[in-house]
């Protein structure tokens, strides 16, 4: 069985956990109605989806 052969600093540990953080989504603006949406999904405010409706707003 494999056994460090010492102990990892607090600081090492801490840094490589560092880079571990959330990405924002990536937000683009929609070509019908400029409103802000998620990339290659339909957008919630219009239903429009690559300059075709795909869902029917009432």
């Amino acid at each position: 069985m494999a056994v460090p052969s010492r102990v990892t600093s607090k600081a090492k540990g801490r840094s490589r956990r560092a880079h571990w953080k959330l990405s924002s989504p990536n937000l683009v603006e929609c070509p019908q109605c400029h409103e802000t949406m998620l990339a290659h999904r339909v957008c919630k405010n219009c239903g429009y989806y690559a300059g075709k409706a795909i869902v029917e707003k009432k």
